[in-house]
């Protein structure tokens, strides 16, 4: 858990800080997460009690739910970055734990909608690993 984090987007347009700690940290591998991320999962950590604040470029963030569905992402207009969202009338506050710079983030809680991972999320961890580009 955290008291304080800081992050933005991939062209530095938009900043943020989070006082307070989260609750939760999930993967979630719905269909949906998968389309918004173009990846396995979203990576996303929750708290009903933290306050997110805009430092720069809120002017820049454009939150998009998928309609008749709860699932809302919000991004950079100009890089496309995933950034934080206060959802349930200021109740919970989403943060993309990639657009976290710095600040300790907590260790994953679960995966969550394994029913619906890609078919290609199998056995990862037997995957090469690289510290680099492959040569």
């Amino acid at each position: 858990m955290t008291d304080q984090c800081s992050g933005g987007c991939l062209c530095g347009n938009v900043r943020y800080t989070l006082d307070g700690s989260f609750d939760a940290f999930f993967l979630c591998h719905c269909t949906y997460c998968q389309k918004d991320t173009g990846s396995a999962h979203a990576a996303n950590l929750f708290s009903q009690h933290a306050t997110l604040s805009w430092q720069t470029g809120q002017e820049y963030v454009k939150t998009f739910t998928l309609p008749g569905t709860r699932h809302t992402k919000s991004f950079c207009t100009e890089c496309g970055s995933a950034l934080p969202r206060v959802e349930m009338d200021g109740a919970l506050v989403v943060v993309p734990a990639g657009s976290i710079d710095k600040g300790a983030v907590k260790q994953p809680d679960a995966h969550i909608m394994m029913a619906s991972k890609a078919d290609w999320d199998d056995e990862l961890d037997q995957v090469a690993k690289l510290d680099g580009m492959p040569s």
